[in-house]
């Protein structure tokens, strides 16, 4: 990769991996499922009006929006809400690359390698590492619902490779269309109108730009760049990148928020990332050939053909890769 792009990879990562830290930051402002609609109701507007019509069928469009959208991020919002820590959601929420296998493997027939089966095996450890050092620093429900919402991502991941669509930003703005009702209509049910009306009514500058960046420079910029960079490199070029957004999470949160960082999640966060390195690079067997554009970063974000069961070392693709972002 030329340094320009390189560059252009570290900062879309440091986006996301600093994603969970204004994620913390919102969730002081607004309650969770309403924050994760407006996240998705100011990144679908007014971007749907310029990717034009949807290029894939509507039933891939509302299952990843239900999966990833509603699902993935309001489990994702709620486990931190609950007390998960920013910097721990970063690295637990990579686990999804796991889930992304097995269900390729049971839905698709996409029969993991030895290599693929040791990453897992090893990524398995750093939860259960993770699990350990949550249990003596944060709730246990907090730390449930996170490993749910990569779960959730899992099947949002294959969905997307299901849905094979050609232009994957434009296939993200429309997903982003999806949750914005069904989030709306949770929150009111579960966090109440008051607490709602409460939130909209006491929002100031900082509650403002805590939505635009979680729309606009995770979601929209964060993708964009993203999916810019797959069109130009092989996704195997790529992916690795977003092994970096744990690194800035965690870094960020210890910087930003004064979360301290134990030796038992450094040695969660070796043991994740590099099983997450394994499972998303040994190709897998009978793989499926169509492209596998990936879902919102986000926590944030808009997901990376790292975590996707793509062979990798393939032909450039015109998806995008499932970015591990908040």
């Amino acid at each position: 990769m030329r340094p320009v792009h390189t560059a252009l990879a570290v900062l879309v990562a440091a986006v996301w991996g600093f994603n969970f830290v204004v994620i913390e930051i919102g969730l002081d402002h607004f309650p969770p499922l309403l924050l994760s609609a407006l996240r998705f109701l100011v990144a679908a507007l007014p971007a749907v009006f310029f990717v034009g019509r949807p290029k894939a069928a509507w039933k891939w469009i509302v299952g990843v929006g239900i999966a990833l959208g509603v699902a993935k991020f309001g489990l994702l919002f709620t486990g931190m809400d609950a007390g998960m820590p920013a910097g721990l959601s970063s690295l637990v929420l990579q686990i999804q690359s796991v889930f992304t296998a097995v269900l390729a493997a049971v839905l698709l027939r996409e029969r993991p390698g030895r290599v693929r089966v040791l990453g897992m095996t090893v990524a398995l450890a750093g939860i259960a590492v993770a699990a350990v050092d949550g249990g003596t620093s944060g709730p246990v429900l907090g730390f449930t619902l996170v490993v749910a919402a990569a779960a959730c991502w899992g099947v949002s991941n294959v969905l997307t490779r299901k849905a094979a669509p050609p232009d994957a930003l434009n296939f993200m703005v429309w997903v982003c269309t999806v949750p914005v009702l069904p989030l709306l209509a949770l929150s009111l049910l579960l966090e109440g109108p008051e607490r709602d009306l409460a939130a909209l009514r006491a929002l100031d500058w900082s509650g403002a730009a805590v939505i635009g960046y979680v729309a606009w420079v995770s979601t929209v910029f964060g993708f964009a760049a993203w999916s810019y960079l797959l069109r130009r490199y092989p996704a195997s070029a790529v992916a690795p990148f977003s092994l970096l957004v744990p690194v800035f999470g965690m870094s960020s949160a210890a910087l930003v928020l004064g979360e301290s960082v134990s030796g038992l999640r450094w040695l969660a966060a070796v043991l994740l990332v590099g099983g997450v390195a394994l499972t998303s690079q040994a190709p897998a067997r009978a793989a499926l050939r169509a492209p596998s554009p990936a879902g919102i970063n986000a926590a944030g974000s808009p997901a990376a053909a790292a975590a996707s069961p793509v062979p990798s070392g393939s032909p450039r693709t015109s998806g995008a890769a499932a970015p591990r972002s908040g």
